[in-house]
């Protein structure tokens, strides 16, 4: 792992986002909150800060860092049909926290994806990446649209 320990400790922020593309039947058990494994976005949303916080478990010399927040946002476009999660993730620390949103994004798409998959086995997902990090000697950086 890369030496963070001389680093001073800063305020640290990321927000990941990303999306997926389901179909009509897929989509109203979303809305309805009536698929057989249960309210589909509730379960995501838990599945998503759970995965923030056992990022160092899942990701190879990611070091474990005491999380103080991570916030999960889902929107619904009906009319493509799609669901996106915005997920916020903050710590005080030595080291960012840009791998913990990334992955409750991923998983808590992969989540959905998973608790649908009886219906539409034809989701996809996609544009998972990186919108803003602020904190640490890089500072702020912001993806441009």
């Amino acid at each position: 792992m890369v030496d963070v320990g001389a680093k001073p400790h800063s305020k640290r922020i990321a927000v990941a986002s990303g999306m997926i593309s389901v179909n009509d039947n897929a989509y109203s058990k979303i809305l309805s909150a009536d698929s057989k494994k249960g309210n589909v976005l509730g379960v995501a949303r838990i599945a998503a800060i759970q995965a923030a916080k056992q990022t160092s478990n899942l990701i190879p010399l990611c070091h474990p860092i005491a999380l103080t927040r991570v916030k999960v946002d889902f929107s619904l476009d009906d009319e493509k049909r799609t669901i996106s999660i915005c997920v916020q993730t903050e710590n005080t620390g030595q080291t960012g926290v840009e791998m913990e949103a990334l992955t409750a994004a991923s998983i808590g798409l992969l989540t959905i994806y998973d608790m649908l998959k009886a219906v539409d086995r034809s989701m996809i997902i996609s544009d998972i990446c990186l919108q803003h990090k602020e904190g640490g000697q890089s500072g702020s950086w912001q993806r441009l649209p």
